[in-house]
């Protein structure tokens, strides 16, 4: 086995700005950042939907695991309201990746100054910066990933098998936030049987961690069951909206360019060079493990930051191998260019610009490129529009009313703000809302809101009575959404809801 120790380890002369500075404060000044711009803007919809799904905690979800509910609850119950407080957890997380990132670089024979080239690429990639500062489940899923990889990569140098443990647990954790992670398993599963080291399908501890995995998960496989497996059904959800947002031909250079300016060849010369190098021999599984990977979600048509989760490793390795080259005087001048570009990048896609300097969506066509900043807008305009609609209703037309939102973050804006408007209470069949439960059987709807083709199944007369707008928002989320009065209820909820309910 090729093994990589202190002894070998190489300390490189990398033109990498304050490189004096250690790993951990660019963790800390990652941290800071994040935990600067973190309450810049509003609620993100998806937190909306956490908060929502907090109060509501179950052992799974239609769309996720337990762990970012539970988060947003503590978060919540800590410090009510508070977009700050709740986006604290993200950033911890974030900043632990940055660290782990810089470690792998260790792992793979680098020294002090390619230890912090990893730390800074991963740091100033786009997605962890456009992720980062808001509660996602991917923000935790990637992060989990770059643990997992690095609980692999240091098990091949030194071979401590509480190593693998450690990947099982963390992984136990990563199942209940999304389920990406089997994916990773089962491609770096081929990947060591095909390329080695074999011995680690052989190793107890990674089969007792894969033990913990299956317990920890048997409350959410009965939640599962017991609702018809919804969380499978996320899969072709997420594949049309991809194929709408982009296509398939673009996948694969939307995913690499994620990984930022100085990444982007970190990672490519690391592949290289784990290809290449025959003292990384052992670590060439994580080549073919990114290849199945792209070669997975590609066919599934996932979303491209799906694989963000094993670039760090491949950073790491092109980190630490740049640090055995001598560079020159041109090769040290194109890497301190590279290494600002990327700070530089990376700090201009985070939400510096004062609200009313935020350009609005105009369009579906800008959906994709602004829904991070622009889906933190309008949900307090949509809830106090809704309430003005309903404070119209006549009385009797507000006795046992609940509202009806076409989807689940419009559901979740109005279930956070609506009790301050005196608002009853909101349901909706979108996503996981619509797993919350159906109205009761003696509840009247008073108010549908979105899209009235989304209602008419439900309500036998619709009447315009208002619109939800504001200048920056989601078009149909925030933007230009209709409310209606509804009135008779076509058959009791009992009956329409199991077929209204979709993902």
């Amino acid at each position: 086995m090729a093994t990589l120790t202190a002894e070998n380890r190489v300390e490189p002369q990398l033109p990498v700005p304050f490189a004096k500075l250690g790993v951990s404060l660019i963790t800390l000044a990652s941290l800071v950042l994040l935990l600067v711009f973190a309450s810049r803007y509003g609620y993100f919809g998806d937190e909306l939907y956490f908060l929502a799904a907090g109060h509501r905690l179950e052992f799974s979800y239609a769309d996720q695991g337990p762990v970012l509910p539970l988060l947003a609850y503590l978060m919540d119950s800590i410090a009510p309201g508070s977009v700050f407080a709740l986006r604290v957890p993200a950033a911890l997380i974030t900043a632990g990746a940055v660290f782990f990132a810089g470690l792998l670089a260790r792992e793979f024979g680098g020294g002090k100054g390619a230890q912090l080239l990893s730390a800074t690429a991963y740091a100033s990639s786009f997605f962890l910066f456009l992720q980062g500062h808001i509660l996602a489940t991917n923000t935790v899923d990637t992060a989990l990933w770059v643990l997992i990889t690095w609980f692999l990569v240091r098990w091949v140098r030194t071979g401590n098998d509480l190593l693998l443990l450690g990947a099982g647990i963390a992984t136990a954790v990563d199942m209940q936030v999304k389920w990406l992670i089997p994916f990773f398993w089962l491609s770096a599963g081929v990947a060591v049987l095909l390329l080695g080291p074999r011995r680690m399908l052989t190793r107890p501890m990674l089969w007792l961690g894969a033990a913990i995995v299956v317990l920890s998960m048997l409350p959410s496989l009965v939640w599962q069951a017991n609702h018809g497996w919804p969380q499978l059904g996320m899969s072709s959800v997420v594949a049309s909206e991809q194929e709408f947002a982009s296509g398939r031909p673009l996948f694969i250079p939307l995913a690499i360019a994620l990984a930022g300016v100085l990444g982007v060849p970190l990672l490519c010369y690391g592949l290289w060079r784990l290809v290449r190098a025959e003292h990384l021999r052992d670590y060439r599984f994580l080549v073919l493990t990114t290849a199945l990977l792209f070669a997975v979600f590609l066919v599934l048509n996932g979303r491209e930051y799906y694989v963000a989760g094993i670039f760090a490793a491949l950073m790491a390795a092109g980190a630490a191998e740049l640090g055995r080259r001598r560079l020159r005087i041109p090769g040290k001048t194109v890497s301190g260019v590279l290494t600002s570009a990327s700070i530089g990048s990376a700090l201009y896609v985070l939400p510096w610009q004062p609200a009313d300097s935020v350009e609005p969506v105009h369009g579906q066509a800008e959906l994709a490129t602004k829904l991070s900043i622009n889906g933190q807008f309008g949900w307090r305009e949509l809830t106090a529009s809704t309430a003005r609609a309903y404070r119209g209703l006549a009385p009797h037309e507000r006795e046992g009313a609940v509202l009806l939102a076409e989807s689940y973050w419009q559901a979740s804006a109005l279930d956070r703000y609506g009790p301050r408007y005196g608002l009853p209470p909101v349901y909706s069949p979108s996503r996981g809302f619509g797993y919350f439960g159906a109205p009761p059987d003696s509840a009247r709807p008073a108010l549908a809101v979105g899209d009235r083709v989304v209602f008419d199944p439900i309500c036998a007369n619709l009447e315009p009575v208002g619109t939800a707008d504001a200048r920056l928002g989601l078009p149909g989320a925030t933007k230009d959404v209709p409310i209606w009065r509804c009135s008779g209820l076509r058959a009791p909820w009992s009956v329409l809801w199991p077929k209204l309910r979709h993902l």
